[in-house]
């Protein structure tokens, strides 16, 4: 069975979704911790652009920059996943993998503390406060996935993945943050095209 047309980017919109929550759940509980951003939340095509990571919308709002984007797409099998399969296509006709392999990947950049007008480096005290705010939105992230993913298919046992690599990014440009890596198990659940229907 082909995926649905919408079997990627609505995985994607649910993932940006789940780790919005987790980071304002997070920012509730810990004091001084920022939530979600309030602007630059959003799922992205292709390598992310460090667009913004400060506060774009006004005093009143989280700064930062979430975003989820698709890094690769691959043929797997149930019993091997996640693991690419080399298997020949177009033998049999429409003949799909078993599992479909998703790559996603989830960035958050926040605020990092930069040289002053006068030349001065950013504190300790400045660069720990920075690094709390990394270190919580890295495990608000990590968990946010590990809770969320298995609900986002329907089917007994949840949907299956694999963590990947989290990494943290920068401080570059007056920015820092942190980089997850997730790969998901699409199952097929549409109908291949008949040869009729083929231009």
């Amino acid at each position: 069975m082909a995926l649905s047309p919408l079997a990627i980017h609505d995985l994607t919109e649910a993932v940006l979704g789940c780790v919005c929550v987790a980071l304002d759940r997070t920012a509730a509980q810990v004091d001084g911790q920022p939530g979600c951003p309030s602007c630059r939340a959003c799922v992205v095509p292709g390598q992310v652009a460090w667009d913004s990571c400060d506060d774009p919308c006004g005093q009143e709002s989280t700064g930062g920059q979430l975003t989820v984007s698709v890094a690769r797409i691959f043929p797997s099998t149930d019993a091997d996943f996640p693991a690419e399969a080399r298997v020949v296509q177009g033998v049999r006709g429409c003949a799909p993998p078993t599992v479909t392999g998703l790559e996603l990947v989830v960035t958050l950049l926040r605020c990092a503390p930069t040289v002053t007008e006068t030349g001065c480096p950013p504190t300790c005290d400045e660069l720990s406060a920075a690094a709390q705010v990394l270190h919580v939105d890295m495990t608000s992230v990590f968990n946010a996935l590990l809770c969320c993913l298995p609900g986002t298919e329907q089917r007994p046992r949840g949907r299956r993945f694999v963590m990947g690599v989290q990494r943290t990014v920068g401080p570059e440009g007056g920015c820092v943050g942190l980089e997850q890596r997730v790969t998901v198990a699409l199952p097929g659940c549409g109908q291949c095209p008949d040869d009729e229907e083929s231009p």
